[in-house]
């Protein structure tokens, strides 16, 4: 079988030439962000499913909630099974305005099977401030299922979280600034020099507003005089701003996977790689040994003996020449037989030895 049906490679950029990218898809704009929330809540409706009587704070939290609607039930009396505590979360977007919809995911807290069919009760979302920004209720959508009993259970993804689509609604605006003192500071999603020098002299010459690199992760531009009153069209002319970017030189590898992702600029210094497999095979045959006829002692036994033999084929070499690409890499690894195990190994030592002009990241 050839290592390319074995591994999952995948070229981080196609060519080893430099791309046109949008600054957009390159930076984000300082100061427009999303922000975190998290509540906690109660998904009700479940068939039997949610948690059981051990779980102490499902109790208290539903004995609160009743009290609050004006039922009074003694702790001692509940015994609920069609109810899941779960602690809700989601993402308030950039710009959200009250009364608009956001996504939310419903984990189960407790030990509820599952969370098919419940819905989730009125919960009030908090952010880091501890101020409430957005309230969620509605079905729950768990995306699979788990049934079965006596013994037998069928699970199909995870049915103990789910998502609630335009599950909560925002009740608290979070102001946000585009600009400040008449210009724009751009965060890059990956730090680079060439990047945010390339960036800035894009930006530069096709909307003529001065632009700087202050370091590799940021760039400031200023805000010409006509659009200072609204940056907004500025704003969308820089995102469409193309700049040339180059491929990355990296190397991820998985080991617990086997997954191996090569940038298309990663380059070889000359070095030569040696590849052997040592086979070490043990067999045990059971042998009878019984005692001599007619004798009064001793007894039947099975004795083990065990065979062990050791083979080491010849190892191969392959020559790989300074300025040879990820193909020639490939090629010369499909040429010993590696496995995918061998591959990571290879390309470890080959790193170590200085043969690997990239950045090698091991997850």
């Amino acid at each position: 079988m050839r290592i390319l049906s074995a591994i999952i490679l995948s070229l981080l950029a196609g060519s080893t030439f430099a791309q046109t990218v949008r600054v957009k898809d390159l930076a984000r704009l300082e100061g427009v962000r999303a922000n975190q929330l998290v509540g906690y809540g109660l998904v009700v409706g479940l068939d039997g499913t949610g948690d059981s009587k051990q779980t102490l704070f499902t109790v208290q939290s539903t004995v609160s909630m009743l009290n609050r609607m004006g039922v009074t039930v003694p702790n001692g009396q509940v015994n609920l099974k069609n109810v899941a505590a779960v602690m809700v979360t989601a993402d308030l977007v950039a710009f959200a305005r009250n009364g608009d919809r956001i996504d939310v995911t419903v984990s189960s807290l407790g030990d509820a099977r599952t969370l098919q069919g419940g819905v989730l009760l009125q919960t009030p979302l908090n952010g880091a401030d501890g101020g409430t920004y957005a309230v969620a209720q509605g079905a729950v959508s768990i995306g699979g299922f788990s049934a079965g009993g006596g013994g037998s259970t069928t699970v199909k993804n995870h049915p103990t979280v789910g998502r609630i689509p335009n599950g909560a609604m925002v009740e608290k605006e979070v102001p946000m600034s585009i600009s400040e003192d008449n210009h724009l500071v751009l965060s890059l999603s990956r730090a680079d020099f060439t990047s945010a020098a390339r960036i800035a002299k894009a930006i530069e010459v096709s909307t003529g507003a001065t632009a700087t690199a202050e370091d590799a992760g940021r760039v400031k531009v200023d805000i010409p005089a006509k659009w200072r009153g609204n940056p907004v069209p500025f704003v969308a002319q820089v995102d469409d701003v193309s700049v040339d970017v180059e491929p990355v030189s990296k190397v991820v590898i998985n080991e617990r996977t086997g997954t191996i992702v090569i940038g298309g600029a990663v380059r070889l210094s000359p070095v030569a790689v040696a590849h052997a497999g040592l086979t070490v095979s043990v067999k045990t045959t059971p042998v009878v040994s019984q005692p001599a006829p007619l004798s009064k002692n001793g007894t039947t036994v099975i004795v083990p003996k065990t065979k062990t033999t050791v083979s080491e084929p010849p190892a191969n070499t392959v020559l790989i020449d300074g300025g040879d690409t990820v193909e020639d890499l490939i090629r010369a690894l499909n040429a010993i037989k590696a496995t995918p195990r061998d591959i990571i190994a290879i390309i470890q030592a080959i790193k170590e030895a200085g043969g690997l002009q990239a950045e090698l990241e091991v997850l």
